[in-house]
């Protein structure tokens, strides 16, 4: 939300400087994210004056130019060649002088001393469209003769600057949607800050109101109260609809709001000068002369003022005439109902609609609105008539016009102020100190918050209808705190701890451990949402759209669903690096995925939904930056796979109870898992092009994932021992053997681990061919084999005893041949 200074200003006499302004509304918990400067025309005119043409005479060199001297108020005249085919003596012009910056658009342009065809110029004399003021650029700008040379442009035109702050506002302050709220935090703030009771919170008036005639009667009629508690409407004949007034454009203008015209501007000056959401109806085109809030059949189609056709659900709260709807109710007008330049008569509404109502048909169509914005949050149901007076009496002036009928207000349950307590005791346990109680009674006062009744123990007080979410006791204090002030708690000087034990494994320092292994192999950890799109699961076979857990109210179609996996968001992190010139990624995340469970699953959390801890890595481009002296080593499924392995080790997980296949998926067009019993402990794949395409990625992406909560599981019970290396050597043989090219060097492994239980050490691989002299289907690979006992020296008897049962073992299990 932006709000302004100078607007600001309107409601409190601020002697604050701009800028300084920033953290004390971020100490009241406006939090300010952004600051910026506006002018109403860019650059201000800082350096542009107006001149007085002198002389002018055709250059001598340019059939096309003039040249001219012009006073600005200056001692010298200045000369400037001019190219304008309307310049004249005599006239009052726009004179941009030397060291003057001038803006096109985006784009910016300095004026310097210069030779045009040898002739010196010393400015620009300028046409409108060169300065902001208009679009003309026939001809340079000239203004009346009264105009005085030399005075600056900025005063000549009144150039508004102003000052904008961007506030991070949360969602429960509905209060502060408006600058009149943001004003009465502001004034509470500055009286405790100040120390002073000069900031007061000035309200405009609304007493000129008056109703001029009835001769436009409009019936309103509220079908569904519960939906729409309140509604507010008056009609104004004879107005004019025209562009706004400068005044009125730069406010707008100056929140990044469009002026539009008279009527509508109005409507959102006052949205953000209260925070009540207003809307004009064209009144002669409310069919029947009747207001009607109702919901209509679900499907209906509508064609809203952005001229796209929507279908709406059946609870879509509906503003109609007699015959059929004219506005999405607190979200988006129709454009059959709108004001147009033809408009003469107006209905102007203002209402209190139910939150849930609002929020839910906002998100079923997609339509972030202004008044969706103040509505879904709560807005005040007893400012709706204030709301309209002053939007009344602001048409009034901008676009002339007579109130036609009295106002019509459908209010059939009064919502009324509600009262807390609080006890002072609680305030001072729950702030960290105590705070004087005449204080927490001025704060309260200052925000509009009345006390009615005062003990030693606490306070009754009587909440206004605007603090929508100020409803209990804790919420109070709240209030109490953000104006006193955060900063103004002192830290104690001692420390209060308590001694617990962790259980083990101490799951947060393993996962700090593997994360620091990750690091240190120069991984990235990124931290992804754990919300995602719908649509990831939709168009891949590889996941099941009925395990996902859909949001019942998600705030976007990027967002409607939990993830299942922790591979979409890896993509998006490297999509989003790859397109801004970063390939070289090599990247991990820890993070959780969800699910629905299967009909006869097993699970110990949550009855319908399970969730489990995952650690995902992503590798991509190349392993090293470029160097003179590295090579361009790209990463692949091998380092990966090596990565994974090297996870295992850190952890202390015993190799011999992991197993490794090879498998298949429609994301990959390779892959390897690795198994402990049946289990699947982890994944190393290659990703497929099909996939990669989908996130608009043209290298290749490789990924691993361990499943972190059974890795967990195969953790060691005991602390590692220290054992002694052997006394007695280890002896390698190696066999090169041919084999299926079926047969994987890990089921040989493990043949070789079954034929020799007590001296076979290790098994490794350090060759493998496949081409001339070698049958079709075949492959060779060459082992070696390392043996050794620890009790003795082996003797060649039993190292061939050994080997011969090995390859035995391969030969029958494998049908290996030996080379």
């Amino acid at each position: 939300m932006k709000i302004s200074y100078n607007w600001l200003k309107q409601y409190i006499d601020l002697d604050i400087e701009p800028a300084d302004l920033s953290p004390i509304l971020t100490d009241i918990g406006l939090e300010v994210e952004g600051f910026e400067k506006f002018q109403s025309v860019k650059g201000g005119l800082e350096g542009v004056v107006v001149g007085e043409v002198k002389s002018c005479s055709s250059h001598p060199n340019a059939d096309k130019l003039s040249v001219t001297t012009v006073d600005v108020g200056g001692e010298e005249l200045l000369p400037i060649v001019c190219g304008a085919p309307n310049v004249a003596t005599g006239q009052k012009v726009l004179v941009a002088t030397v060291g003057t910056t001038l803006y096109s658009g985006e784009e910016s342009f300095k004026i310097k001393k210069a030779k045009i065809r040898g002739e010196v110029s010393q400015g620009m004399i300028c046409a409108e469209d060169e300065l902001g003021l208009g679009s003309s650029h026939e001809g340079i700008m000239v203004l009346p003769g009264e105009a005085v040379a030399g005075t600056p442009a900025s005063r000549y035109f009144n150039i508004t600057k102003d000052f904008i702050y961007e506030i991070g506002l949360t969602p429960n302050r509905s209060d502060a949607t408006s600058h009149i709220g943001s004003a009465r935090d502001l004034a509470a703030g500055l009286k405790r800050l100040k120390e002073t009771r000069k900031y007061t919170l000035k309200l405009p008036s609304v007493d000129r109101f008056k109703v001029d005639d009835r001769s436009l009667n409009i019936e309103v009629v509220v079908e569904d109260s519960e939906a729409c508690p309140r509604y507010s409407g008056i009609t104004i004949s004879g107005i004019r609809v025209k562009e706004s007034p400068g005044w009125l454009k730069n406010r707008l203008n100056a929140i990044g709001l469009r002026p539009i015209n008279n009527i509508v501007d109005i409507t959102n000056y006052v949205l953000h000068e209260t925070g009540q959401p207003l809307h004009a109806f064209d009144a002669d085109r409310i069919k029947g002369n009747k207001v009607v809030v109702r919901k209509l059949k679900h499907e209906t189609p509508f064609l809203t003022l952005d001229e796209v056709e929507r279908k709406l659900h059946a609870e879509d709260l509906m503003i109609c005439n007699a015959v059929e709807g004219m506005c999405i109710a607190g979200v988006f007008g129709g454009i059959s109902s709108g004001v147009t330049e033809k408009t003469t008569n107006i209905f102007l509404e203002s209402a209190f609609f139910e939150p849930a109502h609002i929020r839910k048909t906002s998100k079923r169509h997609g339509l972030q609105t202004d008044a969706s914005f103040r509505f879904e949050r709560g807005a005040d149901p007893n400012i709706t008539v204030y709301a309209l007076k002053r939007a009344v009496i602001l048409i009034q002036e901008v676009a002339g016009g007579k109130v036609s009928s009295e106002i019509k207000d459908v209010y059939p349950k009064p919502l009324n102020d509600w009262t807390v307590e609080i006890n002072f005791r609680n305030v001072d346990r729950l702030v960290g100190k105590k705070i004087p109680r005449d204080i927490i009674r001025t704060i309260l006062t200052d925000l509009g918050i009345r006390v009615l009744g005062e003990t030693d123990n606490g306070m009754k007080l009587q909440i206004p209808t605007f603090k929508t979410d100020v409803k209990r006791e804790v919420d109070v204090i709240e209030e109490i705190l953000r104006i006193y002030g955060y900063n103004n708690i002192e830290f104690e000087d001692k420390i209060h701890a308590s001694v617990s034990l962790r259980p083990k494994p101490d799951l947060e320092k393993l996962q700090n451990k593997i994360a620091g292994h990750l690091t240190g192999q120069g991984f990235s950890e990124i931290i992804n949402n754990s919300l995602t799109r719908s649509e990831y699961i939709t168009n891949n076979s590889e996941f099941s759209e009925e395990q996902s857990v859909p949001l019942l109210n998600p705030l976007s179609k990027d967002l409607d669903i939990l993830r299942q996996t922790l591979l979409f968001g890896g993509l998006e992190v490297i999509a989003y690096n790859s397109n801004r010139k970063i390939s070289d990624l090599k990247l991990y995340e820890f993070g959780k995925i969800y699910r629905k469970i299967q009909p006869g699953e097993k699970n110990a959390g949550l009855k319908n939904y399970f969730e489990e801890n995952h650690l995902t890595l992503f590798a991509s481009g190349l392993l090293q930056a470029e160097n003179w002296n590295s090579t361009r080593e790209k990463a692949d499924f091998y380092f990966l796979k090596g990565m994974i392995e090297s996870i295992f080790v850190k952890l202390g997980i015993d190799r011999k109870q992991i197993e490794m296949k090879e498998s298949n998926s429609t994301n990959s067009e390779y892959a390897l898992e690795y198994f402990s019993g049946d289990a699947l402990l982890a994944v190393v794949a290659g990703l497929n092009k099909k996939l990669l395409n989908e996130f608009d990625i043209k290298q290749e992406v490789f990924v691993a994932d361990i499943n972190w909560e059974k890795a967990i599981k195969l953790l060691p019970e005991n602390d590692l021992s220290y054992r002694p290396v052997s006394r007695f050597p280890a002896v390698r043989r190696d066999l090169a053997l041919l084999i299926d090219k079926a047969v994987s060097f890990e089921e040989m492994k493990k043949q070789a681990f079954r034929a020799e239980r007590k001296i076979l050490k290790s098994v490794g691989i350090f060759d493998v061919y496949e081409g001339e002299k070698i049958p079709e289907g075949k492959k060779s690979y060459a082992l070696s084999f390392v043996l050794q006992d620890d009790s003795k020296t082996l003797t060649d008897k039993v190292i061939d005893k050994a080997m011969n049962r090995i390859q035995k073992a391969l030969e029958t299990e494998l049908n290996a041949e030996l080379r």
